[in-house]
């Protein structure tokens, strides 16, 4: 059978019934439509119906009535069920077999992989020997497709999934199809590729993307900072050669946030008499 057809969909018409399927046809080719691919009990002789082709789990070339979304001339997002470290991911596109996304289309840290359950926004490609993988859509691709943010959106709250993973941060899409990014500094953690994040819109540009952060508003984040500080503290047998007057760099690389951020979580700590200064250090106060 000639391999060009697998990936394709066919219209093709009902030739004969077998005890295990449907024997299917187009004018070039025959496939076989085994029933465990098909909702259909029974189809008339001579019926057309359209069917997807691919190459199930045991090399063979078969039928199913059932359509991905995902195809070589479409894309979706498709869950992630295996990631084997030394080849890549293997994505559920509604089929009995999942389709790999190469590890040269995954993100240089491994900490960034998806995991099992996060979902990547792939299409099916071809290679030349005629073997189906997915591949992330290009840039390209979303932009012919994505939706403008209207400036209603600035300070709401989202929820949307990593598309594109990259040095310089973090590209989302929202399930209503606005495309967005996550600055390093807007985060605790870097999300992983095909991760589901929920953030806060900080910006709506004037093409109608957005930036949302992950950190949470000023209020809520001197608690948690002052949580991080004090567990720190704790770690390195309760003192720190971290004061207010510390290196912003040196804050940032230790604890992620802004000097700012953590000279308010420093004051929280002292007006809480959880700490004390002295001699260009901080400590724990046991006398608390």
């Amino acid at each position: 059978m000639n391999k060009s057809v697998i990936g394709s969909i066919r219209k093709v018409k009902v030739t004969k019934k077998k005890t295990d399927g449907f024997i299917v046809a187009d004018e070039n080719e025959e496939y076989f439509l085994p029933h465990d691919l098909t909702e259909e009990e029974n189809f008339d002789q001579d019926q057309e119906i359209d069917v997807f082709i691919y190459e199930n789990r045991d090399k063979k070339i078969v039928a199913t009535t059932t359509i991905p979304e995902i195809t070589l001339e479409s894309y979706g997002w498709a869950e992630v069920e295996e990631v084997v470290p030394h080849l890549g991911a293997f994505v559920n596109i509604g089929l009995d077999k999942a389709f790999l996304v190469s590890k040269d289309h995954m993100p240089s840290l491994k900490s960034v992989w998806p995991k099992e359950g996060d979902a990547l926004f792939v299409s099916l490609e071809k290679d030349k020997k005629g073997r189906i993988f997915a591949e992330p859509i290009t840039e390209g691709e979303v932009q012919e497709d994505i939706i403008s943010a209207p400036s209603s959106m600035l300070h709401q709250e989202v929820i949307a999934r990593v598309y594109r993973s990259t040095k310089a941060g973090s590209f989302i899409l929202t399930g209503e199809g606005y495309r967005g990014f996550i600055h390093p500094n807007e985060r605790i953690e870097e999300p992983r590729l095909g991760e589901q994040v929920e953030g806060r819109v900080i910006d709506v540009k004037e093409d109608g993307t957005i930036n949302i952060s992950l950190r949470p508003l000023k209020q809520e984040a001197m608690g948690e900072d002052a949580v991080n500080i004090y567990n720190y503290l704790i770690e390195n047998d309760g003192i720190m050669n971290f004061t207010d007057k510390s290196d912003p760099d040196e804050i940032r690389e230790t604890f992620q946030i802004s000097k700012a951020a953590f000279k308010r979580a420093i004051g929280r700590l002292l007006k809480e008499k959880k700490i004390i200064q002295e001699n260009g250090q901080t400590r724990i106060n046991h006398n608390d």
